[in-house]
């Protein structure tokens, strides 16, 4: 049994104007920064036992104070990258739908059918990121693991473990709040989703009673 706390990464410049990053590298904003601080302070008292990450820098920047605060080094997977948008990269919605209206349309109604053009078929990001699990799991069999990873990415491997049909990853899962908590728990390769978007709080240290 594992259990998996999945993190989206701090904000960022382009999320806080709602563009979509997907492989682009993005810097964390000011908020951004005090997520990654908020989910150290969290770490600290969460008894992790590995910390991963997305090779991108808002994750890695996210994920690396965190695994300091509990004494480990990240370890970071390209199979953790956020989907690839295509031509969507950098845009809004409202500059997609100059660009490509009948795309954005498609994919709007069908984001797995008809992903952005020239970008990542959801169908593989998630297969790639339940291999990095499966991975990580075997590595870590009674574990408890951080993995500060992406939105999108994110939802789609929820639904793939969940047995939840990939094109509704947005309606099930319509947002994933930076430096929130979502936790699942693997056992005998079957999947259970604990919590969804809890705050990092510290969890409290208790004094052992006196006998």
């Amino acid at each position: 049994m594992t259990d998996f706390i999945l993190v989206r990464h701090g904000e960022t410049e382009w999320h806080a104007e709602n563009r979509y990053a997907g492989l682009t590298d993005v810097a964390l904003t000011g908020r951004g920064e005090e997520q990654a601080a908020a989910l150290a302070d969290w770490a600290a008292t969460a008894r992790l036992d590995a910390v991963w990450c997305s090779p991108l820098s808002r994750a890695r920047r996210t994920a690396t104070p965190a695994a300091a605060a509990c004494g480990l080094t990240p370890h970071v997977d390209e199979r953790l990258y956020e989907v690839d948008f295509g031509r969507g990269e950098g845009l809004t919605k409202a500059e997609m739908r100059r660009r490509f209206p009948a795309e954005l349309e498609a994919f709007l109604a069908d984001p797995v059918g008809h992903h952005l053009p020239g970008g990542e078929d959801p169908r593989a990001a998630a297969l790639r990121a339940a291999d990095c699990l499966a991975d990580i799991g075997r590595a870590h069999p009674d574990g408890r693991v951080l993995i500060v990873a992406h939105s999108t990415l994110v939802r789609v491997l929820l639904c793939h473990l969940l047995g939840i049909p990939l094109a509704d990853y947005r309606r099930v899962f319509p947002q994933l709040l930076n430096g929130a908590l979502t936790e699942l728990r693997v056992r005998d390769g079957q999947a259970a989703l604990l919590r969804l978007n809890a705050p990092a709080t510290p969890t409290p240290v208790t004094a052992a009673p006196l006998h």
